[in-house]
């Protein structure tokens, strides 16, 4: 029987999940941890948790309130003298272990993120633990040789030099796309490296893989209040966390619409924020097309296209677009869904009902404006829920068209044609994000051309829009509504640190 997700339901709902005040008995019930404490939330009410990939009832999540935030600040600016009294080397060596926790855990992880999340177990599920373990390695590795610098000066007998120094509590708010990977290599791995303190507030759809890693981090001996969790809805918990005087700098990876509402309510406090993408493939005449047809695939599939750099839209050459298309529905029909736990199964469904009401939204723009669905295009039948959505492909677009204007986040490959560089650049500005791109071309000279007039953080050449490496930076351009500042590998740590500067005379 398949399990019908909604977005509204009959009756209390908090992002299409029930609200209940007595759980089950037997099923697994996710607290906050507050300090030295697993906590349930003050308001006494809990979230029901189906499994988008099953649709079986999987546990409950405690509802918290802003005065729980409070005291997880409380915690939080408590435990700050004991991360400050353990030096770079020390908090290295206790990410290291955490790291080697998760990797210990590795099976019980990837199924709760199969279970939570929705990806398939073989084929990304563990993946995402093994990145999770990667940012608190990274982290470790990367703060120890962080170097700062000695200035020369105009008078001989001073000296300057400059060091880096923890920014203090910080509000961290993580989605729901890659709910353990994505905390641990932007935020929580660098946190602790750092020797910050953390106030973290994860997605509610995937917030009991949240509780799972904090029982990580404790068992790896994680010091009491370093990183507390609360657990409810972003818009009171999340909003509490950016706005409490006690937090001192915010990280936010989400949708450009809450990001914009976390800047204006943290507004004073330094910000780290990753935000949405719609990022464009462009498909020049002289590409390697079956080539550009497979990777492109991967890119518009790959954890059912929930990914900020996902190959969200695709502009190819007139001259090319016929052989392209041919390749592109190709790779859709290679997808395999199916049981989540099977080997053969590629791609999960999307996480919640929101994402997918906002997916046949856009499915159903495209149509009215005469597009060609070649492949897909609507939700998968003889699946568990009704959050499977086909691989689908869509052709004939216009450049008004909600799937080329906006972020999909949904397993579906939008194209749309062009014939000068001048025109595939302006399809490319049509939409205001800014995060990543890709281009397909055999010409060096034109790789850089499109690398540079293109208005994101990021653009792969002959790669697909959303390949990236933890050590790499990654973030939107000036000027778009995907993002402030950079994450990965050093440029995270540098993010959550103030530079501070000594000058000493060195006569007195």
């Amino acid at each position: 029987m398949t399990v019908h997700f909604k977005s509204t339901l009959d009756g209390p709902n908090l992002r299409g999940m029930p609200i209940v005040t007595d759980p089950k008995s037997g099923l697994r019930i996710g607290t906050n941890r507050i300090g030295s404490k697993w906590t349930p939330g003050s308001s006494g009410q809990f979230l029901r948790v189906d499994s988008p990939s099953t649709g079986e009832e999987i546990g409950y999540l405690a509802l918290s309130t802003r005065a729980d935030v409070g005291h997880a600040v409380e915690a939080a600016e408590a435990a700050r003298s004991n991360i400050g009294k353990m030096g770079v080397f020390e908090r290295a060596q206790l990410c290291m272990k955490i790291a080697d926790e998760i990797d210990r855990r590795t099976d019980e992880l990837a199924r709760l993120v199969c279970l939570e999340q929705g990806k398939p177990f073989h084929s990304e599920a563990k993946d995402e633990v093994g990145g999770a373990a990667l940012g608190f390695r990274n982290a470790a590795e990367q703060m120890k040789w962080l170097e700062t610098a000695a200035f020369p000066l105009a008078d001989a007998n001073k000296r300057a030099f400059s060091f880096l120094q923890p920014k203090g509590v910080l509000a961290i708010i993580t989605p729901w796309n890659f709910p353990l990977a994505l905390p641990c290599l932007y935020y929580l791995g660098p946190a602790l490296a750092t020797g910050n303190t953390v106030v973290w507030v994860p997605a509610p759809t995937t917030s009991l893989i949240a509780v799972a890693l904090m029982e990580c981090m404790i068992d790896a001996g994680l010091p009491d209040g370093v990183i507390n969790l609360v657990l409810g809805d972003g818009a009171e918990v999340g909003d509490e966390a950016v706005v409490h005087p006690g937090t001192h700098a915010i990280g936010f990876t989400g949708s450009s619409a809450t990001g914009a509402t976390i800047a204006r309510r943290g507004a004073g406090k330094p910000l780290l924020l990753e935000m949405g993408g719609n990022g464009p493939t462009i498909v020049l005449s002289d590409a390697d097309v079956d080539m550009a047809a497979s990777i492109v695939g991967a890119g518009c599939f790959a954890n059912a296209g929930q990914i900020c750099t996902a190959t969200e839209r695709v502009l190819v050459h007139k001259s090319i677009h016929d052989r392209f298309v041919e390749g592109l529905v190709k790779a859709a029909e290679k997808v395999r869904m199916g049981d989540p736990f099977d080997p053969s199964t590629t791609m999960g469904p999307v996480n919640n009902a929101m994402a997918l009401d906002k997916m046949l939204s856009h499915m159903e723009d495209a149509v009215a404006r005469k597009a060609d669905v070649l492949k897909g295009g609507k939700v998968a039948e003889g699946m568990p829920t009704n959050l499977y959505f086909e691989p689908t492909v869509v052709t004939g677009l216009t450049r008004d068209s909600l799937l080329n204007v906006e972020e999909s986040f949904g397993p579906v490959a939008p194209v749309l044609t062009f014939e000068t560089d001048e025109e595939a650049l302006e399809l490319a500005a049509s939409s205001p994000y800014g995060l990543s791109a890709a281009v397909f071309t055999n010409s060096i000279k034109r790789a850089f051309f499109y690398t540079e007039s293109l208005r994101c953080g990021i653009v792969n050449v002959n790669e697909k829009s959303c390949y990236w490496e933890p050590h790499i930076p990654a973030g939107g351009a000036a000027g778009t509504n995907s993002g402030l500042g950079r994450t990965g590998g050093r440029h995270t740590l540098v993010e959550m640190c103030d530079l501070k500067t000594m000058t000493i005379d060195i006569t007195r």
